[in-house]
């Protein structure tokens, strides 16, 4: 189905009683078409709430170290090796949330918090590490083909003599892939500067969600048959966007990595809204919906009632992702 198929769908699947959000779901998606742009450049600063409170000054601060890196894809390092996850270990014996092997950690881990100890499993020490790290990385690669963050992070993952070996990312399924992932990531991580494009999928994705108006709620509902087609409220967001062939990943938390992060006033048709009572800390979300426009979302809200439009301008209100194929297929699976 075209996109332009499936906001005619859209439209005529909610015309009855709900003419005024029609209007400023067709108003706002039309507007779509005239924004250009995308995560700029200048100083990279992080999205709200996309680092865990507790790190963030340490991920702006160490993410300046030098040119090769910035503090969204220092975040997004961090998120592809450990989910944030200080406690993390690896059947590698990769550890804590920087995910060092022992002997790296014994040659390049640094006291970051002054207390007289390098300890991998204090992020204040393993952050800063990290960045660290990926700078003497940046150095010794610097003269290899190619470029220099790319090349950086596949030293991270296989060496820094395999990428001069190959004069730049190996071979390697692995690190190319972890490459990839990360840079894609970066985008989801980064606060924006200017507006981000609009995704392509949203129309089809919305005409989805509101074929559902009225489905009652169900904890973990997916919308299989043995559930009756009912559905969470992540639930509902993933298979909107499944209908479309984007796979976002199962919990509200990390779908809002799922792309880039629109301002308030930038929202467009299609973005995923999210809620938190934590608003600095986007792995304390607990709900997300689909924006349709007009301050209003297609959301399954809570049990025993039904999925339905809600303002989200509400007090618990945390930001909004613009989901992109890539950036939903960056996801770590194990996060």
């Amino acid at each position: 189905m075209t996109v332009r198929k499936a906001w005619i769908v859209a439209v005529a699947a909610v015309a009855s009683g709900l003419s005024f959000v029609i209007l400023l779901v067709v108003g706002v998606y039309v507007v779509a078409g005239n924004i250009a742009g995308g995560v700029g450049g200048g100083a990279v600063g992080l999205a709200k709430g996309a680092v865990p409170a507790a790190y963030q000054s340490l991920v702006q601060r160490w993410g300046n170290l030098c040119p090769a890196i910035n503090p969204a894809l220092l975040a997004a390092q961090l998120y592809q090796e450990s989910g944030f996850n200080p406690n993390a270990s690896s059947p590698a014996a990769a550890q804590g949330i920087a995910q060092f092997i022992p002997s790296t950690w014994a040659s390049h881990g640094i006291d970051g918090d002054g207390d007289g100890k390098a300890d991998v499993w204090n992020p204040n020490d393993a952050i800063p590490s990290a960045a660290s790290y990926d700078c003497e990385l940046a150095s010794y690669v610097k003269d290899v083909p190619g470029n220099v963050t790319h090349n950086m992070l596949a030293a991270y993952n296989a060496g820094a003599y395999a990428v001069i070996k190959y004069g730049g990312v190996p071979p390697y399924a692995e690190t190319r892939n972890y490459v990839k992932t990360i840079t894609t990531l970066e985008k989801s991580f980064a606060a924006p500067v200017t507006r981000v494009d609009p995704s392509k999928q949203a129309a089809a994705a919305i005409s989805f969600a509101q074929g559902k108006l009225g489905t009652r709620y169900l904890w973990g509902g997916n919308g299989t048959a043995e559930q009756g087609g009912r559905f969470d409220c992540s639930g509902l967001t993933k298979a909107a966007y499944e209908s479309v062939g984007v796979t976002l990943p199962r919990v509200a938390n990390d779908q809002y990595n799922a792309g880039p992060h629109p301002e308030r006033d930038e929202l467009l048709p299609g973005d995923l809204v999210f809620f938190s009572d934590d608003l600095t800390n986007s792995r304390a979300i607990r709900h997300v919906g689909i924006y349709v426009g007009g301050g209003y979302m297609i959301d399954a809200p809570r049990p025993g009632a039904v999925i339905r439009f809600d303002p989200i301008d509400t007090p618990d209100y945390f930001g909004a992702t613009r989901v992109t194929e890539d950036g939903a297929k960056a996801l770590p699976s194990a996060v």
